[in-house]
């Protein structure tokens, strides 16, 4: 009887993950999550791909973490390769939320510069959880690559990012301060000040960053340093 009911419950909550209603949707992910299940898996991750509300996605993830690693880890990985965005988004997210660094041989160089921002800040945000000790600074190099990429909340987790590295990621930083591109400058800048002081708000480090870099102009090229000697 014990048997029948907690089938008729994984299959009602099994159902909810579906519902049109995004609160349904919300307390089916809570109710999946409070009674792991090996069943749940693989629809809590399909569902992963295609939920539309942050919130419930966020729940979704939660359910799955709530799981042993040994069932959700070999289908996330599986998930960062996907053809679609949310799909590589989510599972990153879900890999950064696990914490396990069996996971960082996924973080490829080609998911830290995905096209699609919202798939590179889930990569950035897992690959500073994941990065073995000792690959920080090879890591900070990598990430360097993507300064002055997007709009400012896509910025504003790049910088989090360098700065969660600490002080391993300066002389990557430090290079790109000399940048041809003001964009990359102004945001290698920011993220000094960021480190420097991380109460500063990133809005008026990235504004002061880019007033630094419109009053010093662009960096000499190498021929136009020689000139001057």
């Amino acid at each position: 009887m014990t048997t029948t009911r907690q089938d008729t419950d994984a299959a009602r909550a099994l159902q909810g993950l579906e519902d049109s209603r995004s609160s349904v949707r919300l307390r089916a992910a809570l109710a999946v999550g409070t009674a792991p299940d090996p069943r749940f898996v693989g629809k809590l991750i399909e569902r992963c791909a295609i939920e539309p509300e942050f919130f419930v996605r966020d729940m979704l993830t939660w359910a799955l973490v709530r799981h042993p690693v040994s069932l959700t880890l070999p289908e996330l990985l599986g998930e960062v390769r996907s053809e679609h965005a949310q799909a590589r988004s989510q599972a990153l997210h879900t890999l950064s939320k696990i914490g396990d660094r069996q996971a960082w041989p996924a973080i490829t160089r080609a998911l830290l510069s995905d096209a699609d921002d919202e798939v590179a800040r889930s990569a950035w945000r897992a690959a500073v959880v994941l990065v073995p000790e000792g690959e920080e600074s090879a890591l900070a190099t990598v990430l360097a690559t993507q300064l002055g990429r997007g709009e400012q909340n896509t910025q504003l987790s790049l910088s989090q990012a360098l700065v969660t590295l600490g002080e391993v990621m300066v002389p990557a930083l430090r290079a790109a301060t000399t940048a041809s591109d003001p964009r990359v400058r102004a945001h290698a800048l920011a993220t000094q000040r960021l480190l420097r002081d991380p109460d500063a708000g990133f809005e008026s480090a990235i504004e002061e960053a880019k007033r630094v870099v419109a009053l010093t102009g662009a960096p000499k090229t190498d021929d136009e340093n020689r000139a001057d000697r």
